[in-house]
């Protein structure tokens, strides 16, 4: 998992920890080089010490050599001496500075590591509060899409209802009319027939003529008034089917005079 919490306090800048750890590792390989060194040291001091014993002994056995070589060996060995005195010294004082460095890097990184170990806690306190909010606003949001779910199943139900009682409110209207259209067209077919009946006689006829013409015409417009009240009936009802509201209005329909 990525690490989102800020550097601050652990580090002034972003990388210290790293650095640090780094100048660590360095002060430490350079701790160890140090006391190599002071051991390569010490040994080869060792080994001149004991040469120039050796040496002093042969001296002193033969005493052949002269004052002024001997004096010159003691001033020597004195210089050595204490060039090697100086360089323990210094190795020292090196190794105690190193110390030093170590031990603040060490108190530092146990600092760095407790506080660590706390803002863990910290982390797991805070993961388990999320993911116990989370596991509840999960089950909610299962709580309300199954809400949802039954509202959107109730309103196509509703949906279908409406539609159905739209379908059946203009049906009715339809017939309504049609059965009003019929039972004019129904008189007037009447009433031509027995104009059609008086007719017969030649000297009626002519008279009588205009009058079925007249009650012809006005059985056609009729006809053609229910064909239409039909024809617009049934285009609303097949757009209420398609879904298409505020299609629930009456068919305005013309009074027709008859003759």
């Amino acid at each position: 998992e990525t690490n989102t919490l800020p550097f601050h306090p652990f580090e002034m800048q972003q990388g210290d920890i790293l650095r640090m750890e780094k100048e660590h590792q360095v002060l430490k390989e350079q701790l160890k080089e140090a006391q190599e060194k002071y051991e390569q040291l010490q040994s080869r001091s060792s080994e001149e010490i004991s040469a120039l014993k050796e040496l002093l002994k042969k001296s002193v056995e033969e005493t052949e050599v002269s004052k002024n070589e001997l004096d010159w060996l003691h001033q020597d060995l004195e210089i050595k001496v204490k060039k090697w005195q100086q360089e323990k010294k210094e190795n020292q004082e090196n190794l105690k500075a190193l110390r030093n460095t170590a031990k603040k890097h060490t108190d530092t990184n146990d600092r760095y590591l407790k506080t660590i170990d706390e803002k863990e806690k910290q982390y797991n306190v805070y993961l388990n509060t999320y993911l116990e909010t989370s596991n509840k606003l999960a089950n909610e949001k299962v709580k309300l899409e199954e809400r949802i779910k039954r509202s959107q199943d109730d309103c196509q139900e509703c949906v279908k209802r409406a539609v159905k009682a739209e379908i059946s409110v203009l049906t009715n209207w339809k017939e309504t009319e049609v059965c009003k259209l019929n039972g004019i067209s129904a008189n007037a077919e009447a009433n031509l027939k027995m104009l059609k009946s008086l007719s017969g006689s030649a000297s009626a006829a002519p008279k009588l003529k205009p009058q079925v013409d007249s009650w012809e015409i006005f059985i056609s417009n009729v006809k053609k008034q229910r064909e239409k009240v039909e024809a617009e009936y049934e285009e609303k009802i097949q757009s209420v089917k398609n879904g298409v509201r505020n299609c629930l209005t009456k068919t305005e329909t013309v009074d027709l005079p008859s003759p």
